[in-house]
């Protein structure tokens, strides 16, 4: 009895190439990233001399592509990593992890190990939602590992002996909460006597993906002024670091009040305002960052980008982050007070499940692929 363990497969169009791998979904611990470690199969009669190569591609998309019009061309791929895979090199300075030992295994002597390493600088996988009308593929950062055959690493590669899977570099949340957020501001007028006094608290600066933000507002009206009504909103930025005016703020949860208001002067009120984030009520908007994806389905907002310094940002990639917002509204001739509080939005660590299964049995899931570029069809198989 063993641990169980999942593969992803994929073929190459004339099936003379097939690459394996243990998961997707690569981790950025932000001092280092994941090694991407896998197993590919070949067929040596097919290869007559040449030989087989593989790379970690990070495809970045900044414009539409039904943009690209008059040689325009709005994609950057980036060679994160590339070697020879097969003949493998005669010295190795790794160890071959469980999973690819087992498949070595299982796969014969035609199967060798490969591992490639990722900058901890290289941005996370992120896309921007795109519109109705948009067409292509969406904007964004996309990962893939691509596995060719040529004569040497910087050979077109034929699109019947490639095969390329989509991967992802993703963080978690840290294990520990931060500060509590707080911030205090005050707001005092030319022509009136005193100051109007807003204090905004979190319950915390961590947030997992649907979880509810506790907003905590206390007003104090030390002035002649009077608040007519209360908004609270969670504000995602957006920073496309290739472009120097490339930040933008949207709204994606919001709430107004008036209750408990007018707040007159000499007043104060405390109020706890709930707002939960959700991409099911941003569905249609344009421009949201949302996490990278696998496959062809739902996803989620984007987490925030978790940076070691701020100097470290990719000039290719999309840096997220996430704020509430709340604003008092004093009227036409008060103006209004406005406070703000970053705080992160991320998924928390998976737990790691161990399930005993018999020996010869492995979990695959297989890709069909007629071309490079074609979407993935998955289906599950038993591996004999």
């Amino acid at each position: 009895m063993v641990v169980n363990f999942k593969v992803f497969k994929k073929c190459s169009p004339n099936g003379k190439v097939t690459l394996y791998l243990g998961k997707r979904d690569f981790v950025d611990h932000i001092s280092g990233v994941e090694p991407i470690d896998g197993v590919v199969t070949v067929d040596p009669e097919y290869l007559q001399g040449r030989k087989v190569f593989g790379q970690v591609v990070c495809s970045f998309r900044y414009g539409r592509e039904q943009d690209e019009v008059m040689g325009l061309n709005f994609q950057k791929d980036l060679f994160l990593a590339s070697e020879q895979v097969y003949p493998p090199p005669e010295k190795l300075d790794r160890n071959n992890t469980r999973l690819q030992e087992r498949l070595l295994k299982k796969l014969g002597p035609n199967a060798v190990p490969f591992a490639f390493n990722v900058p901890a600088s290289a941005p996370a996988s992120v896309m921007l939602q795109p519109g109705a009308e948009d067409e292509g593929e969406p904007c964004g950062v996309q990962y893939y590992v691509k596995i060719f055959v040529g004569e040497t690493e910087t050979d077109r590669s034929h699109r019947r002996s490639s095969v390329a899977m989509g991967i992802r570099k993703v963080q978690y949340a840290p294990s520990k909460q931060g500060r509590q957020p707080c911030t205090v501001v005050r707001k005092d007028f030319m022509m009136s006597p005193g100051e109007m006094e807003l204090e905004v608290t979190l319950d915390k600066q961590l947030y997992h993906h649907g979880e509810k933000i506790a907003v905590n507002i206390c007003i104090r009206n030390n002035s002649n002024k009077v608040v007519k009504k209360i908004k609270a909103m969670v504000q995602q930025g957006v920073d496309v670091v290739l472009f120097q005016n490339g930040q933008y703020r949207s709204s994606i949860a919001s709430m107004e009040t008036q209750e408990g208001c007018p707040i007159q002067p000499g007043s104060c009120l405390q109020k706890v305002l709930y707002l939960t984030p959700t991409l099911s009520s941003n569905k249609d908007r344009r421009g949201i960052a949302l996490d990278g994806q696998i496959k062809r389905e739902d996803t989620n907002l984007a987490s925030s980008t978790l940076l070691a310094s701020p100097d470290q940002r990719d000039a290719f990639g999309i840096v997220v982050s996430y704020s509430v917002k709340v604003k008092l509204f004093l009227g036409a001739l008060g103006g209004e007070l406005t406070a703000e509080l970053p705080f992160v939005l991320m998924h928390p660590k998976p737990s790691k499940v161990r399930l005993v299964h018999a020996d010869s049995q492995a979990d695959v899931e297989c890709f069909r692929q007629d071309t490079v570029d074609c979407a993935d069809v998955e289906f599950a198989v038993q591996a004999c």
